[in-house]
């Protein structure tokens, strides 16, 4: 039988290439992820709340909007994904509640951090994390909640930035042993310890390339070699959509009009594919 999401996301990851997973915020941008070849998808928390809420990164979205946009992209594309949980959005019940929802909404991975809620971007300053044990256990009621033992559990530590680079390894270190799947330390701001990070813990890493952000933009290739799981691109996709209405947008409101030839939108059969009509079609034909 074919490996579903989960194994072939476990697979992904294990085999600790650098495998770049873009992210997505709504089922188009998942669809075109799908449609260029890339292998996975996270389904970035701050993109929902930039598009979908037009808010900043700072904890105003909820379990909800992310489950509805994790059934909504579960639904569009065949690809493994990764969920931005936030903070789990409570405590380690509603952790617990958090996994039962996002497994049943289509989750192949799910992400859990240890900041205070309201969380932040990792990539703004002014964050606090929760106590270690307290952060711990809520890895450990994610890992009991799975009703399928393959969902992964990723566990993101932002102790770098408020206790430093040893205390975010140790915290690292003892969410691998609660059970979690993939680690993730979150704003390193020094090249040579996004380098060193793999030697220093057992389970697989991702590492978080935020344009613009706080974190070193090392190559994939060498992320790759030192024995990253995952280099993740969580908002490319989001940057690079919002810069294509600002150009589109910026000619039409100057020159009154925007065409396929000014190389500034797709084309109508081009947006008509990536949304599957010709699929559609036939459908249509078959049911009339």
């Amino acid at each position: 039988m074919p490996a579903s999401t989960k194994q072939q996301l476990r697979a992904l990851v294990d085999e600790r290439a650098g495998v770049v997973v873009p992210g997505s915020f709504n089922p188009l941008s998942a669809k075109v992820i799908q449609d260029l070849g890339f292998r996975a998808s996270y389904i970035t928390g701050a993109g929902v709340t930039n598009m979908s809420l037009g808010l900043p990164d700072q904890g105003f979205m909820g379990l909800a909007e992310i489950a509805d946009h994790t059934a909504r992209i579960r639904d569009a594309v065949d690809l493994p994904l990764l969920v931005d949980a936030d903070t789990g959005f409570g405590n380690a019940l509603n952790v617990r509640h958090t996994v039962r929802v996002l497994e049943r909404a289509g989750a192949d991975c799910i992400q859990f951090e240890d900041q205070v809620s309201p969380k932040r971007c990792g990539h703004f300053d002014g964050k606090a994390v929760i106590d270690t044990q307290e952060a711990v256990n809520k890895i450990k009621a994610a890992v009991d909640a799975r009703q399928d033992d393959k969902l992964l559990i990723m566990a993101r530590t932002d102790a770098a930035a408020v206790y430093g680079f040893e205390a975010a390894v140790e915290r690292a270190r003892a969410f691998g042993e609660a059970g979690a799947d993939i680690l993730f330390i979150e704003a390193l701001t020094d090249r040579e310890q996004v380098i060193r990070l793999p030697g220093l813990v057992d389970q697989p890493l991702i590492a978080n390339l935020v344009i613009g952000g706080k974190t070193p933009m090392v190559s994939a290739a060498e992320l790759a070699e030192v024995g990253y799981g995952i280099v993740l691109y969580a908002n490319a996709a989001l940057q690079g959509a919002v810069f294509g209405m600002q150009n589109a947008l910026t000619a039409l409101r100057d020159r009154g009009r925007v065409t396929e030839e000014d190389n500034l939108v797709i084309g109508f059969a081009e947006r008509q594919r990536l949304v599957d009509k010709p699929e559609w079609d036939a459908l249509d034909a078959q049911y009339s």
